[in-house]
């Protein structure tokens, strides 16, 4: 995980901080419904600030997004994504206390001072050649997940070039737009 910041809305991101997420669930790919343990992938935002969660902290996600309803199943997608303390996971993305602590911190002082939306984006893993590479390898029969990855690959791209966001939009299939 990396948290990047930005002075103003004109300026590019700059990388804060890498942090690693402790636990993990599912397997690579979007979480498509209720319960498939999956952790969800594509671009979504902090949608509320938890101070009493049962995992210490916790940062709700805007799963399922318009994308998520589409391809997915839109009569239990699933929900309650957070990012959380704690250590353990059945498709949230969990951090160690410390380290949510932090995020917690920084992504609310960025609401308090006036950001409307925090933008989380979730990779099943860097699309550099090496991850790329385990795509190739480990997924090469599934192509329905390849096409999502190719997706959002797209945004993907052209942050790591810029260090700038493209307005996420979605077509009436469920794909995201740039």
């Amino acid at each position: 995980a990396e948290l990047w910041a930005r002075n103003d809305d004109s300026s590019a991101y700059t990388l804060v901080k890498s942090y690693r997420v402790c636990a993990l669930s599912g397997s690579l790919g979007p979480k498509r419904w209720e319960g498939d343990r999956m952790v969800p992938e594509g671009f979504y935002f902090i949608d509320e600030f938890n101070p009493k969660s049962d995992f210490y902290l916790s940062l709700l996600l805007n799963y399922p997004n318009y994308a998520d309803l589409i391809q997915g199943n839109s009569a239990k997608p699933g929900g309650d994504i957070y990012i959380h303390g704690g250590c353990v996971t059945v498709g949230c993305l969990p951090m160690t206390d410390p380290v949510i602590m932090e995020l917690y911190t920084v992504c609310l002082s960025a609401k308090l001072a006036g950001q409307a939306f925090i933008p989380v984006h979730i990779y099943p893993i860097r699309f550099d050649r090496k991850g790329l590479d385990f795509l190739g390898t480990q997924y090469t029969a599934d192509t329905v997940k390849q096409r999502f990855w190719v997706n959002i690959k797209r945004e993907y791209d052209y942050f790591e070039r810029h260090h700038r966001l493209l307005p996420v939009m979605y077509s009436p299939d469920g794909r995201y737009l740039f």
